[in-house]
């Protein structure tokens, strides 16, 4: 998981639902996540397991696949964990981690898998800080369906009351180098409802965001690819600041603008996920290096 990639969508499925692990490899997900915790009744639990891990040694296309377990305190967590861990997973996600010891014993459990860590408890916000700091940690999952019913809210489309949790785990992935990844949004067939949650979370500065049904894929993805307006801006600006360097000159203006290094480094991953996401061509040779994530 070292090399740049893009982390649009990620997509929930049952491990014990094989028609929908199979389906899946044909799907235009970022990331695909086997789930043995929600979506799984508890007399599936066990066969969910041995499904998974035999569905990501098959691979899955080229796909980064990881496998969510079931969570600290359940009956199933330290079987799932050791499965899981000795699987050909790229990562695994674990729910409700609540402070930074959890983080801890969950990436020593994972034996040395990147951990996403679900943030989806008051508790857990409160202490997103530290858990972002724990080595191992490599993404923050927003869990809003728990967390909005442990706060008691009642957020309408725009998501006002979780806006501070959002932002705090955005915030905290920032600042430890990690990916934040939004909750997902539960009206299947909502069209117009995915496009505007997935926007708003652009706008947070999620990296991407799960999702459920398949059918939410094209609408996520559009909404965390980078416009052709965005491409071409980034190119200029990338275009001008190398000009600028090259002749000499101490700044370098696009629009009417000084670009400062930050500029360039955002400009650049712009230009490198559009390369991922297929919105380029033939675009890759003109920029400058990409730095990685």
């Amino acid at each position: 998981m070292g090399a740049f990639q893009a982390w649009r969508s990620l997509l929930y499925l049952p491990a014990s639902n094989a028609r929908a692990v199979e389906k899946a490899r044909g799907l235009p997900a970022d990331a695909v996540i086997l789930d043995l915790e929600d979506a799984v009744a508890p007399e599936a639990k066990a066969a969910a397991r041995d499904a998974a891990v035999a569905a990501v040694a098959d691979g899955f296309g080229g796909k980064t696949v990881g496998i969510r377990v079931n969570g600290f305190g359940t009956a199933w967590c330290e079987a799932d964990f050791a499965a899981a861990q000795g699987s050909a997973a790229a990562f695994l996600v674990v729910p409700k981690i609540d402070g930074a010891d959890a983080a801890a014993r969950a990436v020593s459990m994972a034996g040395g898998k990147p951990l996403f860590a679900m943030i989806e408890t008051p508790r857990a916000v409160q202490r997103v800080d530290a858990i972002a700091d724990v080595a191992g940690v490599r993404a923050l999952v927003a869990g809003f369906a728990d967390l909005q019913k442990d706060l008691r809210a009642r957020p309408g489309p725009d998501r006002a009351p979780l806006l501070y949790a959002a932002s705090r785990i955005v915030n905290a992935a920032r600042a430890s180098g990690l990916l934040a990844i939004d909750g997902v949004f539960t009206g299947i067939g909502d069209e117009a409802g995915l496009a505007a949650e997935a926007r708003q979370a652009v706008e947070l500065g999620f990296d991407g965001k799960s999702c459920i049904h398949p059918s939410q894929l094209e609408g996520v993805n559009r909404a965390f690819s980078p416009s052709a307006d965005e491409v071409a801006h980034a190119r200029g600006l990338v275009e001008a600041h190398r000009t600028a360097m090259a002749e000499g000159k101490a700044v370098a203006t696009f629009k009417g603008r000084m670009v400062e290094l930050l500029h360039v480094v955002e400009a650049e991953r712009t230009l490198r996920l559009a390369e991922l996401v297929g919105e380029m061509g033939g675009l890759a040779e003109k920029v400058i290096a990409v730095a990685s994530d």
